[in-house]
């Protein structure tokens, strides 16, 4: 650890890894209540267990991206944050606006648009929150020594997305508007923006890792913001085929959508080649576990399996079915989740100054989340498929369809539970190497 004020990263992973533990337990509410299991219902109606999990989820995400940029860009600008004090303020406030948040959808207190449910009252604390995040960075940046190509994509990232939420915050009789603008929000993010994030915090991980020449990775890096903005941007018509808009949105959304697993191949392809390319033998193995799996499975779960039921042709009779969790689950699994236990992984040992990288508990954690992901997708997908032929195929009444694939869901919980078994290694590891100190060794930052 090289600049003190990297202290302040491991607290917002913290966070991350409580939200996390949170979104696992409502995600377990809502399996046990597809087989039947549903004795929490007066207390946690499934249509609350859904915006709880989908929120934690954004909002523990969130927490590790803006602990990765309070840990990157003092190392890439080579200076300490401008204000340790505030970006503490910014922590403790980001928290409270997520636990009101929480709090709230238990009572019935949220705006009831899909993925942006919380209450306009918290739109503005949330804005807040984040202008003072981005008001740390920016300023940093703008003080620093340097200004690396890779800092300057994550900070882009970062900004952009909070100028997209922004979108998502205007008021709309229509319902079309509404939904319209809604995916400014959604789609730009997790298709957009959030690819500059992965990529910004991927291009870091990648040089120090595997020590290739910083020049030849952040021109790949130039490459595949490239191809995130041309096919992101023009792909989130393919959530306007059926809202009411014009039909040219099916012919746009339809290529351009089609055109985004580039982007995340084009990541998967540079990860693993600046690997074969590195001649640094980092003995942080976990991170780099963590690191090439992030670009392999975004690539199988946001590439492969997105345009696998992208197409107008084929989400005529997939749209809203288990088919769209199928590809949900691996794809933010892969893309987002991966790539901040990753940074995590990488920044721990600096840190807190010790010397063991890995441990036979770090791996299991890696395997074991990543095989539980796996088969929680493929429950997901022969759920989903068998819900488009009964459902929109054969016709057949829509909750006698959920009764006839709750089998599905017994090996989905049983997938599920191997995946928590991992997790809860990695968060026993990270409490086990514990807090991070002054003394953390500055040549660990530099192996």
């Amino acid at each position: 650890m090289k600049y003190k004020s990297q202290k302040v990263a491991y607290w917002f992973f913290a966070l991350s890894m409580l939200l996390l533990v949170l979104q696992i337990v409502y995600g377990f509410i809502m399996g046990f209540a597809r087989v039947g299991m549903d004795g929490l219902h007066e207390i946690i109606p499934f249509n609350t267990a859904r915006a709880v999990h989908t929120n934690l989820l954004v909002v523990w995400l969130l927490s590790g991206f803006m602990g990765a940029a309070y840990y990157i860009i003092p190392e890439e600008s080579k200076r300490e944050l401008v204000s340790v004090k505030l970006a503490y303020v910014q922590l403790i406030s980001l928290a409270l606006v997520g636990v009101t948040a929480i709090i709230g959808y238990h009572f019935n207190w949220w705006e009831g648009r899909k993925f942006l449910e919380i209450p306009r009252q918290l739109d503005y604390l949330v804005v807040i929150n984040v202008l003072l995040f981005l008001g740390l960075i920016l300023l940093t940046l703008y003080k620093a020594k340097r200004r690396t190509t890779t800092s300057i994509v994550l900070a882009m990232g970062l900004l952009f997305a909070a100028l997209l939420y922004l979108p998502g915050m205007l008021p709309f009789d229509s319902q079309v508007m509404d939904s319209f603008f809604r995916w400014w929000v959604v789609h730009l993010w997790v298709e957009g923006v959030w690819e500059l994030i992965m990529g910004g915090i991927l291009s870091f991980l990648l040089i120090k890792l595997t020590g290739v020449d910083r020049e030849v990775i952040e021109k790949w890096l130039y490459v595949i913001v490239g191809l995130t903005f041309l096919s992101g941007v023009l792909g989130t018509g393919h959530h306007y085929y059926y809202i009411g808009v014009n039909d040219i949105w099916i012919i746009v959304g339809g290529i351009f959508s089609a055109l985004e697993p580039l982007a995340f191949l084009g990541m998967a392809l540079f990860a693993i080649n600046m690997y074969r390319k590195g001649e640094k033998k980092h003995p942080n193995k976990l991170a780099l576990f963590w690191t090439l799996g992030c670009a392999i499975v975004s690539f199988v779960g946001a590439g492969l399996l997105g345009f696998a039921h992208t197409l107008p042709q084929t989400n005529l009779y997939t749209h809203g079915t288990l088919v769209t969790a199928m590809h949900g689950h691996l794809a933010f699994w892969g893309a987002y989740a991966m790539i901040v236990l990753a940074m995590i992984s990488y920044a721990m040992p600096n840190l807190t100054g010790r010397k063991i990288y890995e441990s036979n508990r770090g791996r299991a954690a890696f395997w074991l989340s990543n095989i539980g992901m796996l088969g929680m997708t493929v429950a997901f997908g022969v759920a989903g498929v068998a819900q488009v032929y009964l459902e929109r195929k054969f016709k057949m009444d829509f909750m006698m369809v959920q009764n006839e694939i709750s089998i599905h869901f017994v090996t989905l919980l049983i997938c599920a539970t191997l995946f928590t078994v991992g997790i809860i290694f990695y968060i026993l590891d990270f409490i086990k190497y514990g807090r991070p100190n002054d003394e953390a060794l500055e040549t660990a930052e530099h192996l």
